[in-house]
């Protein structure tokens, strides 16, 4: 017979196996740093409540329609979070798609080719280095319109990663590798194909991963000083429209931004990994 003891002895053994298993202990950390540092931030702002808001505050200000109404649309560029995201991401899937195709081809051609290696090394090691921003005036020059030039400053971001690791990765190849392809006299298709692509296929994603991340930095920080709608857009027309609540909005189109960076990065990381496990 079940006693209520017995039964309660059991409810507590089943939560406390749960709270041991694989997925408690890793969400657990997170959940009490973030938890922490919230209550941190909140406790601060205690003393002014009428200075910078504080998460409660933040979540109150902008739940109408911000948090309630992500998808709203009152035309123009009145849109709601999710749909502003969307504009920028639109952006950032030609320029890093661009990115993409020349920055690989372009790393296949200075890996493969020695002089080509030595002469544009020293140009590519000045242009990485050139901030996003830097690049947003001659791009309006060249191009004369707001979303051409934030593709092109995406583009010319984002391109810099994908261009060394996909070189280094093609010196990287082993030595083996290339006596084998000599030994059964491969052609330089079956070369690509079954040597040269799978062997530098984790040094290629390597170079995607941190681009994508470039890219969508880039893609805030034009949007900011030059575009009608996107992410960037709003933060900064937040900025310039003041109010009360201007700063709540702003605090939650950083976490928004975040967070798709994030997702962004464990996408391209994963498709990296399949990639790489089957090359292998």
């Amino acid at each position: 017979m079940t006693t209520a003891f017995d039964q309660s002895r059991r409810t507590r053994r089943a939560r406390g196996s749960w709270l041991r298993s694989p997925l408690a202990r890793q969400i657990k950390a997170p959940l009490v740093c973030i938890g922490l540092t919230l209550a941190l931030w909140q406790l601060l702002c205690l003393p002014n409540p009428d200075g910078f808001p504080g998460p409660i505050q933040v979540i109150i200000q902008t739940w109408n329609p911000y948090i309630s109404k992500p998808f709203y649309d009152d035309g123009g560029t009145a849109k709601g979070l999710v749909l502003q995201i969307l504009i920028s991401l639109q952006r950032v899937a030609i320029g890093y798609s661009l990115a993409a195709i020349v920055g690989v081809a372009a790393g296949l051609a200075i890996g493969l080719n020695d002089f080509l290696r030595r002469g544009f090394d020293p140009l590519i090691q000045v242009l990485r280095t050139v901030p996003p921003l830097a690049w947003l005036p001659i791009s309006l020059l060249l191009m004369q319109q707001a979303d051409p030039a934030a593709i092109f400053v995406i583009f010319i971001t984002a391109i810099w990663p994908i261009i060394i690791n996909t070189a280094v990765g093609i010196r990287e190849i082993p030595q083996d590798y290339i006596n084998v392809a000599r030994v059964l006299r491969l052609g330089k298709i079956s070369y690509l194909r079954d040597i040269l692509m799978p062997a530098t296929a984790p040094y290629v994603f390597t170079g995607l991963r941190i681009s994508v991340g470039l890219a969508w930095l880039a893609i805030v920080a034009a949007e900011m000083l030059k575009a009608d709608g996107g992410i960037g857009f709003f933060i900064w027309d937040a900025y310039n429209a003041g109010g009360d609540t201007s700063t709540s909005q702003i605090i939650l189109a950083i976490f928004y931004v975040g967070i798709v960076g994030l997702i962004l990065d464990r996408l391209v990381g994963m498709v990296g990994e399949r990639v790489s496990g089957r090359g292998r």
